[in-house]
């Protein structure tokens, strides 16, 4: 069994964490569209400099996103993401599923190991040939 407690040598405020986001419809693009990723960076940004998280990394697939992110009080994770996501149901009629996945990640090789994943993923689903042509990506 995984320890679930934080590292001794890990500062809480650079704990990083895997999120994944479903929307409840799969199979439907809700999310790689150009207006919608357009307001979910704004509402990232507006996020971020209000100090709630940093995402290291973020990319929309159409029914899901993926992202690195560093809430500087873990804590309010599920907060922050339930209001996050209320937002943009509300201003772009997203359909979420409920919760979230998220996965704290323990060292720097896990966390390259998930940005590879991240960064592929288009590439895997066939949406695209190389990582670098996906747009929905920051």
């Amino acid at each position: 069994m995984l320890p679930h407690d934080l590292p001794d040598w890990l500062d809480p405020s650079q704990e990083a964490f895997f999120i994944t986001i479903n929307c409840l419809q799969r199979q439907h693009n809700q999310l790689a569209l150009p207006e919608v990723w357009k307001q979910l960076i704004e509402s990232i940004e507006f996020r971020e400099n209000r100090g709630e998280w940093k995402w290291k990394l973020v990319l929309a697939m159409p029914d899901h996103l993926h992202g690195i992110v560093v809430f500087p009080n873990s804590f309010f994770m599920k907060k922050s993401i339930a209001s996050w996501k209320r937002w943009l149901a509300k201003e772009n009629g997203i359909c979420w599923q409920r919760d979230f996945f998220d996965h704290r990640l323990r060292s720097a090789e896990s966390a390259v190991e998930k940005a590879n994943y991240i960064w592929n993923n288009p590439v895997r689903a066939g949406l695209v040939e190389s990582a670098e042509e996906w747009p929905f990506v920051r």
